[in-house]
């Protein structure tokens, strides 16, 4: 699958679960425009390929927005996901609409390894770094430490776009929203961008 993976260009898009209260269609408008702006500046080398990271289907948030994103651009999408071992909810629960291929968060973590053996444990150490440093902003504000699923997630979230940017030459990475909350998953993209594993240019703002 990692082959397959290759003769693509992905779109990884990260955002609020299905708590954000926003209508997916209006969020999904933005998202796409900006993505069209970018494509037409500068067009994709290879088909489009929306990746998605397990979200459960939701009337709200990402796999809303996602699967409206894949509808208006004709795209199809690929799931990656995590080891039982890891967490064996989340496979079986994942959103499939569109799927054309699976690939497993160790497969996508042991492709990164080859161009550097310490690449996986360095977005570990920085993922973990993160954590306390929130955690001890929670903790000065008397808050409880973020839930120990976080890192897991921030994990898989780091891993597939390094991944995905080496194995396909290129990713594009999308926000749901301008301002993302300091204690979400999706805070955790600055360990990608501090590692120098992606660039500021492969992220399109949300213009909304």
């Amino acid at each position: 699958m990692i082959e397959k993976l290759s003769l693509y260009h992905p779109l990884i898009i990260e955002g609020m679960g299905g708590y954000d209260p926003r209508d997916p269609s209006a969020v999904a408008a933005v998202i796409i425009k900006q993505l069209q702006a970018r494509w037409s500046a500068e067009p994709a080398a290879k088909p489009i390929l929306l990746i998605t990271q397990g979200d459960p289907y939701e009337a709200n948030g990402i796999s809303a927005i996602t699967r409206i994103v894949a509808d208006h651009l004709d795209i199809s999408r690929a799931l990656i996901f995590l080891d039982s071992e890891i967490a064996d909810y989340h496979a079986p629960n994942a959103d499939r609409y569109k799927v054309i291929f699976e690939i497993a968060y160790s497969q996508m973590a042991a492709e990164l390894q080859k161009q550097q053996s310490s690449i996986v444990k360095n977005i570990q150490a920085a993922v973990d770094d993160l954590v306390s440093e929130k955690n001890a902003r929670r903790l000065a504000n008397e808050k409880a430490p973020l839930p120990e699923y976080y890192r897991i997630f921030a994990l898989l979230q780091e891993v597939t776009k390094a991944s995905c940017k080496q194995i396909c030459g290129g990713v594009t990475i999308a926000h749901t929203s301008s301002e993302i909350s300091d204690f979400s998953v999706s805070s955790f993209y600055r360990v990608g961008l501090d590692l120098g594993l992606i660039d500021a240019d492969d992220m399109v703002p949300y213009g909304g």
